[in-house]
This record gives C-alpha cells, sequence and structure tokens, in this order.
C-alpha cells in the first residue's frame, strides 16, 4: 500500500470540515441553475476537483524541483478558480503565494507552501463529501 495516498483517496475516508467552502459563493453557483437540473454545481465542482489533483500534483513536482515560477503559475490558477467554488481561505493561501514570489520573498516560502498544502487537502474532502452527496449529474 503505498505511504502517500492520493488527495482523492484521502478525501472519501476524511471527515468535512464545516467552514471550508463559501455557503454565498456556492449560492452564486446555485442560483446559475436554481432546480439543478443542468447539474451546474456539480460540473463545476467536478471540474475544479480535477484541476484541483492536477495542479497540486505540478505543486509538488514544482516544489521538489525549486521551481519558483511553477509555484506561482499553479498559486495563481488556483487562486481564482478555488474563489470561484467557495474556498475562500485556500484562494487566500495560493494568493498569499503568489505575492511572496511575486516581491522576491522566496525564504518566506517554506510555511506558506505548507499552508497551501495543508489547506488544498481540507478544499479536496469538502468538494469531494459535496460531490457523493449530489449524487451524478445529468
Amino acid at each position: 500500500m503505498p505511504s502517500n495516498p492520493s488527495m482523492q483517496d484521502r478525501a472519501v475516508h476524511e471527515p468535512v470540515p464545516s467552514d471550508v467552502l463559501d455557503d454565498a459563493a456556492l449560492g452564486k453557483l446555485r442560483a446559475l441553475d436554481p432546480t439543478g437540473r443542468a447539474g451546474i454545481v456539480q460540473r463545476v465542482l467536478r471540474t475544479y476537483d480535477g484541476s484541483l489533483q492536477k495542479l497540486m500534483l505540478q505543486f509538488e513536482q514544482a516544489a521538489a524541483a525549486g521551481d519558483v515560477q511553477g509555484l506561482r503559475h499553479v498559486a495563481h490558477t488556483l487562486r481564482s478558480s478555488s474563489a470561484s467554488v467557495g474556498a475562500m481561505r485556500f484562494s487566500a493561501r495560493c494568493g498569499e503565494v503568489e505575492t511572496l514570489i511575486r516581491e522576491g520573498h522566496v525564504d518566506r516560502l517554506p510555511p506558506a507552501l505548507e499552508a497551501m498544502r495543508a489547506e488544498s487537502h481540507l478544499v479536496a474532502v469538502a468538494v469531494r463529501a459535496m460531490l457523493d452527496s449530489q449524487g451524478p449529474c445529468a
């Protein structure tokens, strides 16, 4: 058994923190599809979940290689997409990493990267739980 299970595997088996996804932001998504027939919320969350997994893999690869611009790209990409699904705290963590790199404070990156990594895990758990609770989209 692998010592570091994938984000998706871990997300299925952990409790969902209640404050990870902002209800107001999710409400804006729900307002686009009030009846839920189009499955917009599910499709957006599923797309975000896939992107989060892919981008966090890139994050880990960039961190291991010391690729600061790769880290900045991942942080920038996740900052806006995370805000759109209500992951406001994660979006802020991504913004912190992006700012530190832009301002040349790479010496202060390690704790910011760890905070971003930890929050990404919480977001993955919350998104996966929402997808599981809402069932398949049409």
